[in-house]
């Protein structure tokens, strides 16, 4: 009974820590599912602002037109990953990966987020023209990416191979990749243990 509810309210979308709350009877499973509600309601403006914050960027792309910061990064809230950075690398790892992108100011996070839009649509276009991820071309793509991923953070070779491999397992850093391409998670991963082995 125990563990159906724990599979219940996971598959609901309820976070590990609020799970132990209800099982520890620190919570009704009622009040935890209308918080998850609350935030599932959030979450679903936020993707809303960014659908149409896309499609704006993908019109004025298109059109030649001159890109805004604002609009670009209209619902993109990076504050729903901190509860999650913090369980996995710690309070300072999130306060320091904050202030980085407090810094930058709205046209730095702008060219940020344009780099790694140049970068995944390079990585599709490799992925369908059947490209080997160990190929020159690649891997010089590959190297930007390891140059903007150290923006924010230098990986040594071990944490740049499990960073393409979280690309892959985690169907959020999946879905961003594979929706310029099908199977570019996949291939984006292999050709960044190439890069590593090679240069770090």
């Amino acid at each position: 009974m125990r563990l159906q509810r724990i599979l219940l309210l996971r598959e609901l979308g309820v976070g590990l820590p609020a799970i132990a709350d209800v099982l520890a009877g620190a919570q009704e499973p009622a009040a935890a599912l209308r918080v998850h509600l609350q935030l599932l309601e959030k979450e679903l403006q936020r993707i809303g602002r960014q659908i149409e914050s896309v499609r704006t960027t993908l019109r004025k792309t298109e059109g030649g037109e001159q890109l805004m910061a604002e609009e670009v990064l209209d619902g993109f809230d990076n504050s729903q990953y901190e509860a999650e950075v913090v369980e996995h690398w710690g309070r300072d790892a999130w306060d320091r990966g904050n202030r980085w992108w407090d810094s930058l100011g709205k046209d730095g996070q702008l060219a940020h987020h344009v780099e790694q839009e140049q970068i995944a649509q390079g990585l599709a276009a490799a992925v369908a023209a059947g490209a080997d991820p160990g190929g020159d071309d690649v891997q010089a793509l590959v190297a930007r990416h390891y140059r903007w991923v150290s923006h924010a953070w230098t990986p040594d070779r071990e944490a740049y191979v499990n960073l393409g491999q979280m690309y892959v397992d985690d169907p959020r850093f999946a879905a961003n990749y594979d929706q310029y391409a099908e199977g570019a998670a996949v291939f984006i991963r292999d050709a960044m243990k190439v890069y590593a082995e090679r240069n770090l």
